[in-house]
């Protein structure tokens, strides 16, 4: 029995998990739960045991120092509470961790009992898989559940992936089992430009997951680090004219794509936001406002320990044929396709996390329209804060299942 002391009772309580590694391309949703946590100043009320879950050859434990004693934090999973004022007071449980090495079934069940014992009403699982997508163009988010009742409430695509699954697939099966109502939010990153952090696609989780729990979220400075970011990425792109090339051929598939689908309803739903976000009193720009540049735009295009700034470099066409990023509710995040899809991020970007080795993958799997398959490819990621190196997920990347 999982006991709960010095915790309130909370209102209307909605659990919104992510997990840094393979389901977590630019560290996008990661970096989502930690800004809600920032934001909110969520307070830490329990951690899962380390030892039960994670490999710490593949996520190394650090050292630091506290006043001159050596401490050690270990890689785990944590979750805090958070309440939100307003009009509709509401708690948020906020979960984040790394998605664990081992003993899955027993890693969801302890999540949900204490989903139970905090009588949470929804549980939301943010994930972020590299897809064909430009940067230019707004970060496709879909939405899935394995309930049929609730994806027809809550206007969500019903997942019927099949293939190799991560943390984020596990868990939602596991919610839709124990009668939980669970959600993915998916973003879809562009593979040429994967590594973190991405401020752009976690301003994108956000402002879904604000639609979706009905609550607004202070975006902070996520707006102009998003626009930072874009023109960061113009500034290099327009500096080698095939990566440019590359990046107009996928504009002009998006578009072609999404050109049936720009409907009146998109853009009202994209106009409500900012109103609110104005009455609100927050900072908000008005849809179609342009980027302007904050701080050092290249900063989220340093590789390697130089930091030496490049220019993202593209896929061939031989190594991008067959990988879509298409998304669970049938938003597009592939260049060329606008079917619905099922599946799971994959890791093969090498992307590297602040408490353990990273990876996404940069292909999706299992159109549901076309049951067309993708194949990716397999690498390794580089090690996070701590020291060590440790392996990404290979095989097929999948695009977002729940």
């Amino acid at each position: 029995m999982i006991e709960l002391e010095g915790v309130p009772e909370l209102v209307d309580p909605v659990m919104v998990a992510a997990f840094e590694g393979w389901n977590d391309a630019g560290d996008a949703a990661s970096t989502a739960v930690a800004h809600l946590d920032r934001e909110w100043k969520g307070e830490v009320f329990a951690a899962l045991d380390a030892e039960d879950y994670y490999d710490f050859q593949v996520n190394r434990p650090t050292v630091w120092l506290d006043g001159g004693v050596r401490k050690i934090t270990w890689p785990t999973t944590r979750l805090s509470v958070v309440r939100v004022g307003g009009e509709k007071p509401r708690d948020l449980v906020l979960v984040r961790g790394i998605e664990p090495s081992m003993r899955w079934r027993s890693f969801c069940n302890e999540l949900l009992g204490f989903a139970h014992e905090l009588g949470v009403e929804l549980v939301v699982i943010l994930g972020a898989l590299l897809g064909d997508t430009p940067h230019t163009r707004p970060v496709p988010v879909s939405g899935v559940t394995s309930d049929p009742d609730l994806a027809r409430t809550m206007d969500l695509e019903e997942t019927k992936y099949e293939g190799p699954t991560g943390i984020v697939g596990i868990l939602q099966e596991a919610c839709t089992h124990a009668g939980v109502p669970a959600v993915s939010l998916w973003a879809a990153v562009p593979h040429y430009v994967s590594q973190p952090p991405n401020p752009k696609a976690t301003l994108a989780l956000l402002n879904r997951l604000e639609d979706l729990i009905d609550m607004r979220i202070p975006l902070g400075e996520l707006p102009e680090d998003a626009r930072a970011w874009q023109l960061g990425v113009d500034q290099l792109a327009a500096e080698d004219s095939e990566v440019a090339e590359y990046v107009q051929t996928l504009e002009e598939a998006r578009d072609t794509a999404e050109l049936p689908e720009a409907s009146g309803e998109a853009i009202a739903r994209e106009f409500e936001r900012y109103l609110r976000r104005r009455d609100g009193g927050g900072p908000a720009s008005p849809p179609g406002s342009h980027a302007t540049e904050s701080g050092d735009p290249a900063s989220y295009l340093r590789e390697g320990p130089g930091g030496r700034a490049r220019a993202p470099r593209p896929l061939r066409p031989e190594a991008t044929d067959g990988t879509e990023g298409t998304t669970d509710d049938g938003t597009s995040g592939s260049s060329g396709s606008s079917d619905s899809s099922d599946g799971d991020a994959s890791g093969a970007s090498g992307a590297t996390g602040s408490s353990g080795a990273k990876g996404t993958s940069g292909s999706s799997e299992a159109s549901d329209a076309s049951d067309a398959e993708s194949s990716g490819s397999e690498s390794s990621g580089s090690s996070g804060s701590g020291s060590g190196s440790g392996s990404s997920d290979s095989g097929s990347s999948d695009s977002s299942e729940d």
